[in-house]
């Protein structure tokens, strides 16, 4: 008789766990499967592109960065680039994207590396990381509460070409210019400087930025 009893006693124990367990289960996937369906709005899509440059618009750009790709694309699309045209949008597309902070996710995603000198990419990234885009809170949740710079314009001035020396090469015709921006709200970033973008290829690229 007590045999039995403990066997209907370890039969109830053995249902018991299965149920805990299972009810375990059930209570983790609810909690995570918001922050897939978060992960999934938060994944940033491309709105648009110029393949034969490499070039692409993300969905998360601002309004002022899509006009200006919008006339990069213009310029480029056309059978003769205005090659000085070309440099003073990239120019102002890169500081328009790298000193807007406010619509980036986290530190790490870095604004108009596309546009820099491709073998200076990588470490680029990494001085940005550790400098100016250091503080940036992560945003993915919607939990971020911090006040960050918004590009509103940028001027280009005394553009000109002239040669530039990099990695042991010269390039002659090489465009240098000053640059001045303006920010939604002065929050003490950097608001003006001078700029070097050399030839790679069928692409303008930032070699040097003051």
């Amino acid at each position: 008789m007590a045999k039995k009893k403990k066997r209907k006693l370890k039969k109830q124990v053995k249902i018991l766990i299965g149920i805990i367990f299972v009810v375990a289960v059930l209570v983790l996937i609810m909690i995570i499967k918001p922050f897939h369906k978060k992960d999934d709005v938060e994944k940033v899509k491309v709105e648009d592109s110029l393949e034969e440059y490499g070039y692409v618009l993300n969905e998360n750009e601002t309004a002022y960065y899509k006009e200006l790709f919008k006339e990069l694309k213009s310029v480029l699309n056309k059978d003769q680039v205005d090659e000085e045209e070309y440099a003073k949008l990239v120019g102002k597309l890169f500081l328009a994207d790298f000193y807007n902070l406010d619509n980036k996710i986290t530190k790490n995603d870095i604004g108009g590396v596309q546009f820099v000198y491709e073998p200076y990419r990588n470490d680029f990234s990494k001085f940005a990381v550790e400098s100016i885009y250091h503080y940036v809170e992560n945003s993915l949740y919607e939990k971020r509460n911090q006040e960050l710079p918004e590009v509103t314009s940028v001027e280009i001035s005394n553009i000109k070409q002239e040669a530039f020396e990099y990695q042991e090469q010269t390039d002659e015709k090489a465009w240098v210019f000053n640059y001045t921006i303006t920010y939604k709200k002065d929050l003490g970033y950097q608001e003006e400087g001078t700029m070097t973008l050399v030839h790679n290829e069928n692409r303008l690229e930032i070699v040097d930025l003051k």
